[in-house]
């Protein structure tokens, strides 16, 4: 081997080593100074010899700030969210419904749930290839660059064992100090604050300059393998092998043998918790035998063989200062008390949801008021209650204002609704950056390389004051601006070209008519076929369709009524923008499945389980998630769970496969 070369490995296989002493072990063996050293070694070596580069290298975790637009990648296996309970009692049905199910004997892995982003890594020949992130389940965004900033996610596993091929999943974090060091450096510049570490976390990750990533300091933590060669059936043992590759894997992971196992671990981790680096919001219990997991099945959201226990919500107490509103993206105006900072689930508490009027009414709130603050989930601070014996000299009463704290307007409350809102949808700024931001997401128009403080610049300039605007923008202009350049200008002017091929579905949805979500908007689509028809159709021809009901009825007609919405559509229409369903998504449409009620269960070979909701919405049936008297079909894959297939044969719910569900929709 060439001198070169092997000096440049020897110096990699070093620099690992060192990572994971220091990054999974927390046990440095050198100094700081010495690693660094080694570092600027090899990067020398690198830049001299680039016919020796590698993706993997150790040097390639401080990242590029060259931008990259994310890809989306379809999950191999897809990822479910798991159900969550917040009860022991809750637990203890888990285990026993899973005891009736097995009836065998069986372990249980309890494990913390990190309160981070979700991650899935692919491995090949020891090297790691690709992170996705959880997506919507069934597909993610491609952020390998991102991922290899973290220095606790190995580039090259440890040792000779490994499968050839595997996935493991995690939960990338933000550790408690970077978080609030982070926050109190985007106060002091007068950027908006991260909510908690979740969304630190997360936020971080989507970022498409990977060297800035890299200065975030991200930690992970990775709790489940699959494979087809994995080592072991044991799924504790495979997180313990794991270990041994170079992954940080949880020491909190333990194999629990009974129930009373089970609540000691609640009650020890309920406490302990508090003391970790991390955010955590709970616990999760696995069957521990693989070969199990695969007999129990899936519901059609989430495993039979594991749940969530979700820790009970930490209280503090401090004092209400004053209370200030938000308004949001539809006109919904939320109070927000404004608290003296207070520790409360690892975080710094300043300020907390006060939801509307009524519950600010039920609290009896004074300013000055000592008040409760509890952490929905570990999340979103909100005040539960009012200690009156501590009222002492206190302020007036908390009344909710009757005005738009950004534009003036007189507020109005619908029948029926706890939220105040503010109607001026078309000159009130928080609402038109909130459309612009929906108008632009990914599920809508998936515009790229746009987030909020983007829009918020580009509105305060004046260069978009509707999502109109967006089409007019142009390389030149936005070159020029701050935090942008040439580069990410041209792709965001491409993705906004791009997205001119929206089909129509997405461009209704887009719009952000209020009520009118991703399914209604579909549904309206596909019955009325362009915008002129639906923006024409009276309340009694609305509410025909199917889920369509007189509140997003009257919305519908309400949005089409106001001239500054019909002279943006427009616009939107000259740009290129789709308005009516094309002839090709017709000729795909039958009513071979027309009234159908048809539930999906299991794994399938053809497509996924989100393709075939498509198919049968595609064919004009319609898609459920649990079985009753109603169903007309249940569409059977491999592994589909027990229960479901008992309540079929109950119930006299005819059942169809794969294939004869393809043969049902081509014939």
């Amino acid at each position: 081997m060439d001198f070169i070369l092997q000096k440049i490995e020897d110096l990699r296989a070093q620099l690992n080593e060192h990572n994971y002493n220091y990054y999974v072990l927390n046990a440095p063996v050198i100094s700081d100074i010495d690693f660094d050293r080694l570092m600027k070694e090899l990067q020398d070596l690198e830049n001299q010899h680039p016919q020796y580069a590698d993706t993997n290298s150790p040097t390639q975790r401080v990242g590029s700030d060259i931008n990259k637009s994310f890809k989306q990648v379809a999950h191999k296996y897809p990822m479910l969210s798991l159900s969550n309970t917040y009860t022991i009692g809750e637990v203890s049905d888990f285990y026993n419904r899973t005891k009736d199910l097995l009836n065998a004997d069986f372990q249980i892995v309890g494990e913390l749930k990190y309160d981070g982003t979700s991650i899935s890594l692919t491995y090949i020949d020891g090297k790691l290839v690709r992170a996705v992130t959880r997506g919507d389940g069934t597909q993610g965004d491609d952020v390998t660059d991102n991922i290899k900033t973290i220095r606790s996610i190995p580039l090259q596993l440890r040792g000779t064992d490994y499968p050839k091929e595997f996935e493991i999943r995690g939960e990338v974090l933000m550790p408690w100090g970077v978080f609030e060091k982070l926050n109190q450096e985007r106060e002091a510049q007068e950027e908006p604050l991260f909510a908690n570490p979740r969304n630190a976390a997360s936020g971080t990750l989507k970022l498409q300059n990977s060297s800035i990533v890299a200065s975030r300091q991200l930690d992970a933590y990775l709790y489940y393998l699959l494979g087809e060669n994995l080592p072991f059936d044991s799924h504790f043992e495979n997180l313990q092998a794991a270990r041994s590759w170079g992954f940080k894997i949880s020491d909190a992971t333990n194999r629990l043998s009974s129930l009373s196992e089970i609540n000691e671990f609640i009650r020890f981790w309920d406490v302990n918790r508090k003391n970790l680096p991390v955010a955590t919001d709970g616990i999760v219990f696995k069957v521990d035998s693989l070969l199990q997991q695969k007999n129990l099945g899936y519901t059609a959201k989430s495993p039979r063989w594991a749940i969530a226990y979700k820790f009970q919500a930490e209280r503090a107490e401090t004092r209400l200062n004053y209370v200030s509103y938000q308004v949001g993206r539809t006109g919904a105006v939320t109070p927000v008390a404004n608290l003296d900072p207070v520790q409360l689930s690892g975080t710094t508490v300043r300020r907390a949801s006060l939801h509307n009027a009524d519950i600010i009414e039920s609290l009896d709130l004074h300013i000055g008021d000592m008040v409760y603050v509890e952490k929905g989930g570990e999340i979103i601070p909100k005040i539960v209650g009012v200690n009156t014996d501590a009222r002492f000299m206190i302020g007036e009463k908390v009344g909710f204002i009757s005005r738009c704290p950004e534009c003036n307007t007189p507020l109005i409350r619908y029948e029926g609704e706890a939220a105040h809102y503010c109607p001026n949808e078309t000159g009130c700024p928080p609402q038109i950056k909130g459309k612009i931001e929906h108008f632009i997401s990914r599920r809508a128009m998936n515009i790229e390389g746009i987030g909020t403080e983007t829009v918020d610049l580009f509105f305060r300039l004046g260069i978009i004051k509707n999502v109109a605007d967006l089409y007019v923008l142009n390389i030149n202009q936005l070159s020029q601006l701050d935090r942008l350049g040439e580069k990410s200008a041209r792709n965001i002017t491409e993705s906004i070209s791009n997205s001119v091929n929206v089909p129509f579905e997405r461009v209704l949805f887009a719009l952000g008519i209020r009520f009118v979500g991703e399914t209604t908007a579909k549904k309206l689509a596909y019955a009325f076929k362009n915008i002129n028809n639906i923006k024409n159709a009276t309340e009694e021809e609305l509410v025909v369709v199917d889920e369509i009901g007189t509140r997003i009825a009257q919305s519908v007609i309400s949005y089409f009524k106001d001239k500054r919405n019909l002279e943006q559509i427009d616009r939107l229409k000259e740009y290129g923008l789709k308005f009516e369903i094309s002839q090709e998504q017709i000729s795909r449409n039958t009513n071979r499945l027309q009234g159908a009620t048809i539930v999906i269960s299991g794994t399938f070979i053809h497509h996924s389980r989100e393709e075939y909701k498509m198919l049968i919405e595609q064919h004009g049936g319609k898609n459920t998630g649990s079985i009753s008297g109603k169903t007309d079909f249940l569409l059977a894959g491999s592994n589909m769970g027990p229960a479901k297939l008992e309540k079929a044969n109950k119930l006299g719910v005819k059942i169809i496969s794969e294939n004869d569900f393809l043969n049902m929709i081509e014939s």
